[in-house]
Parts: structure tokens; C-alpha cells; sequence
């Protein structure tokens, strides 16, 4: 009798479902019990794909200055968070977590070209990868945006913006972000 496993020994990744087909490929539900896998996805180019997304997180969560490198306090404050996402939502976190990213994610952004030192913004689209890196960056910037000089403890504003960005409402910093890179990118045609 085989035991399936379950993040955290709680959350099952088999029924998280990624409904963007373009990120598919990128967001790794691959099941595992505590997201930490010691940087054995940091030689190769692209293993990150096959890394957890509850992990990438964690990494993201560890910026410079006071939990830089404190990983298993991150891992502590995604597992209060989870918690606190259930309870609120009622629907699996990990999948809360996922359409989060989604609709963090921005479809188009611009890039210089300079002709004879002149340069022009001009639209590209977002390969799959670097919209995933970008979502989980305006979510993690958008926590810390909010984690100072507020009375709530980091677990539940991590709570707060992933339920709010899974939603795709404007109160989601991470949303607003998407928004302004995708109106920058419509006017740069």
C-alpha cells in the first residue's frame, strides 16, 4: 500500500491544475513532501522548470537583508500561509498559489531597439519561462510593498496578496504591476 505524497503531509498536488496552457511546462506540480531540494536544479539551464513551484516561492520570499538565506523560516511562513489560505478560501492553497501566478503573469512587455542612437520602445511577448519568473516576483515585491508598517504578521499578508491575485482583483499590487507593464506594452505598438 503506497502512501501518495502531500506537500507539507497536507496538500495534495495531483488535483492542482494549471489553466494556462503556455505556463504549463513551467509550473512544476511534481509532488514532494517539504520544498527544499538543496540546489540540485541550479546547474543546468532551464532546470528550474522541474523545481517545485511552492519552492520557487520559498526562494523568492528570501530577499536581501534580514531573511536573506533563512530558508527554512520562509518554508515556515509558506506553511502558516497555506494554512491561513485554506481556512479563508476553503480551496487547496498550492492551486491558490497557481492561479496567482497566472494572473500576475504579464503577456507582453517592451524592449529598446536604438537605430543610429535613437532609441524606440517596441511590444514583444513574454516567452512562458520569464512570465512565471516575473509573477513570482511582483508577488513576492508586492508582500514586502505591504509587510512594512502594518499591524498583520507576514504569514497573513502572504495569505492576503496570493487569495487577492489568484482572484485578479485590483487591491493585488502584483495584478496592478501586470496591468502597467501589459498598457505600456498597448501603447508601445
Amino acid at each position: 500500500m503506497s502512501e501518495e505524497i502531500k506537500l507539507f503531509g497536507k496538500w495534495d498536488l495531483s488535483e492542482v491544475s494549471v489553466s494556462d496552457l503556455g505556463l504549463q511546462r513551467y509550473i512544476s506540480l511534481r509532488p514532494v513532501y517539504f520544498p527544499h531540494s538543496g540546489g540540485r536544479n541550479q546547474d543546468q539551464r532551464f532546470k528550474k522548470a522541474e523545481m517545485s513551484i511552492v519552492e520557487r516561492f520559498v526562494n523568492k520570499l528570501m530577499r536581501k537583508g534580514k531573511n536573506a538565506g533563512k530558508k527554512q523560516r520562509a518554508i515556515n511562513v509558506v506553511r502558516v500561509a497555506f494554512e491561513i489560505i485554506h481556512e479563508r478560501s476553503g480551496h487547496n492553497p498550492v492551486q491558490v498559489l497557481v492561479d496567482a501566478i497566472r494572473t500576475a503573469a504579464p503577456r507582453e512587455e517592451t524592449t529598446r531597439l536604438t537605430y543610429g542612437g535613437v532609441a524606440q520602445h517596441i511590444a514583444v511577448d513574454v516567452a512562458p519561462s520569464r512570465r512565471v519568473d516575473l509573477a513570482l516576483r511582483f508577488l513576492t515585491a508586492a508582500i514586502y510593498q505591504k509587510s512594512f508598517n502594518n499591524i498583520k504578521s507576514f504569514e497573513e499578508i502572504v495569505a492576503e496578496e496570493l487569495i487577492l491575485a489568484a482572484k485578479g482583483e485590483q487591491a493585488s499590487a502584483a495584478v496592478k504591476k501586470r496591468q502597467e507593464i501589459e498598457r505600456i506594452a498597448l501603447s508601445a505598438r
